[in-house]
């Protein structure tokens, strides 16, 4: 899991040649022989190494965009059918099918070099802000009525969601030069979280060399019919009830659950360094909150610890679901999946209110983090704009909005080979997907 992702591949498996004579030998049909060619010049032994190749040169973007346009491949939907899936399930751009003939690499030499560079100042940053907000939102909590706690739940919900998102950037080696550092402060970050860092590491860098591959993507999967074909009646009502409700919203709680606290998951060589991380959650649980509970009462507990973490929950499981799901993105099995379509296409991004990007460190500016994993977050907002500059028509941008959301959680549950997702009640429409869809919001 660990040293397959796809950065890695993006940054050292496919070495480019000069920009001209690549897309000349492309648009003369002489891809397989230079396939062939780049594959026999390709560097061996960059392993996971901080390393980022040049950028193109503007005449290069010229000529990967000629190749793109080359290579004829044309969206199975016009630009007019793409804007009414766009206003019915409320984004602002539907994506193009991105041509067969980009790689992952293409996409990433378009990029400037200087979102790969890390920024210890910055980094550092991120850890004083988030544990300064959620120390200031645990204050509000302590002082507020009880007709004002939603509101202070909220913030500290998000403001904790900023200690995973520094985490996050350590599992991703985009935090710190020194790895040792990395996993220190990934595993203290995540502590208060009860989140095993190298757990969630591991399974998480698997989603990223998987995205939206059906069975192998560990972080959101549509159900599949024969699955669902297995159920009892108990079965089928808790998945529709946590995965086809508002109550997917927090159903990253059943995934942390599931994915990082079974040691049966992982290797022999990755079962050291797990339990550590089991260890450390273990210390928070059975010391940090027992200690909270005496001092607090069990009020407490609820009030400034469990509230707040289901907040973060809450966060974590929308970012993820709006991040990967929409009704024209596909999940495809492994003989079908395309990384660069999977990455840059198959990952939405979405504006959110300017404190939530705050306090969450942009996390959700997420395209270039699927196209190169290794962008810190202080650069995601410019690696976004390369992204609109160059591959912009193929990629899906959206600001929440009720009907985003709603098409996520009411109608996309069942794989689809055809139509991508259908919903739990294909079959026959069913009272609580009918009520939900005459009464939940709808506006953009």
């Amino acid at each position: 899991f660990d040293t397959g992702f796809i950065s890695a591949l993006a940054e050292s498996g496919e070495a480019v040649q000069t920009g001209s004579a690549r897309m000349a030998a492309m648009l003369a049909g002489k891809r397989p022989a230079m396939m062939a060619q780049r594959k026999a010049a390709a560097p061996q032994g960059l392993g996971l190494a901080r390393r980022v190749s040049p950028v193109l040169r503007t005449p290069q973007r010229d000529a990967v965009k000629a190749a793109v346009a080359f290579t004829g491949v044309s969206t199975e939907m016009t630009d007019a059918e793409r804007a009414a899936l766009a206003e019915k399930s409320g984004f602002r751009t539907v994506a193009k099918e991105l041509p067969d003939g980009v790689s992952l690499t293409d996409i990433v030499k378009t990029m400037p070099p200087e979102v790969f560079k890390l920024d210890h100042g910055k980094a550092w940053y991120s850890v004083l802000l988030s544990i300064v907000a959620f120390s200031a939102s645990l204050y509000l909590i302590h002082i507020s009525p009880w007709y004002l706690l939603p509101f202070a739940w909220a913030l500290s919900g998000t403001a904790f969601t900023g200690w995973f998102v520094v985490g996050h950037d350590c599992g991703h080696r985009s935090f710190h030069e020194n790895n040792l550092v990395e996993d220190i402060v990934g595993t203290l970050m995540f502590m208060p979280l009860i989140y095993p860092f190298e757990p969630w590491r591991i399974k998480h860098n698997h989603h990223h060399a998987h995205t939206n591959k059906l069975v192998e993507d560990t972080a959101w999967h549509p159900v599949q019919e024969e699955d669902m074909a297995k159920w009892d009646a108990t079965s089928a009502f808790i998945a529709k009830v946590f995965l086809g409700t508002p109550l997917k919203l927090w159903a990253s709680v059943g995934h942390w659950w599931i994915w990082h606290f079974d040691l049966n998951k992982y290797t022999e060589k990755q079962r050291p360094r797990v339990i550590v991380s089991l260890a450390a959650c273990a210390l928070f649980a059975f010391v940090a909150l027992p200690t909270l509970v005496y001092y607090t009462g069990f009020w407490g507990l609820v009030k400034y610890w469990l509230m707040p973490w289901l907040g973060y929950h809450f966060w974590m499981s929308t970012f993820t679901v709006i991040h990967h799901t929409a009704p024209h993105i596909p999940f495809k099995p492994a003989s079908e999946w395309n990384a660069a379509k999977a990455q840059l296409s198959g990952t939405v991004h979405c504006d959110y209110p300017w404190w939530v990007d705050f306090l969450t460190h942009d996390i959700s500016w997420h395209v270039p983090h699927h196209v190169n994993s290794k962008i810190p977050w202080y650069n995601l907002r410019k690696a976004t704009e390369s992204l609109r500059e160059n591959w912009g028509d193929y990629m899906t941008e959206c600001t929440f909005n009720w009907r985003v959301v709603k098409n996520a959680i009411i109608e996309c549950h069942v794989y689809d080979k055809d139509t991508n997702y259908k919903p739990f009640d294909f079959k026959k429409e069913e009272f609580m997907f009918a009520l939900q869809r005459r009464i939940l919001p709808n506006g953009m």
